[in-house]
């Protein structure tokens, strides 16, 4: 199993979808990775020379911003949004969609599935002990 970015690469499918495993890369910029490296999108990961998983450790690790970086500079923005009192940042504090979604129905993605309804019908009576 190849390891880029601290990310093990699964040895059994295309690279250009093994290389999605990264965070930050997608498959359009997969796809643009291995197009300037000079690999077919088509070959499998276990495949590759291990002079080109070095090429392409090389390129992602120098040329992009992922995993760790991206994450920690994406908590960075969502944080100077909370504290400078912003509407999108006290919509992250909430737990509720921040891009304008409606909340009377349909934010069970964001809140974690919460179902606040009570069902149909009555409950049974108690029965007697």
């Amino acid at each position: 199993m190849p390891r880029i970015a601290g990310v093990n690469i699964p040895d059994n499918k295309q690279i250009a979808i093994a290389l999605t495993y990264i965070y930050g890369i997608g498959r359009p910029l997969s796809k643009k990775i291995l197009e300037t490296v000079g690999i077919e999108p088509n070959l499998k990961a276990s495949q590759l020379s291990s002079a080109k998983i070095n090429e392409l450790r090389e390129i992602i690790e120098k040329t992009y911003k992922i995993e760790g970086d991206l994450r920690r500079e994406r908590m960075m923005a969502i944080k100077r949004l909370k504290d400078i009192g912003a509407w999108r940042g006290l919509r992250h504090i909430k737990g509720l969609p921040v891009r304008g979604q409606r909340t009377k129905t349909n934010t069970r993605t964001v809140r974690g599935n919460v179902r606040k309804t009570v069902g149909s019908g009555r409950k049974p009576a108690a029965t007697p002990t």
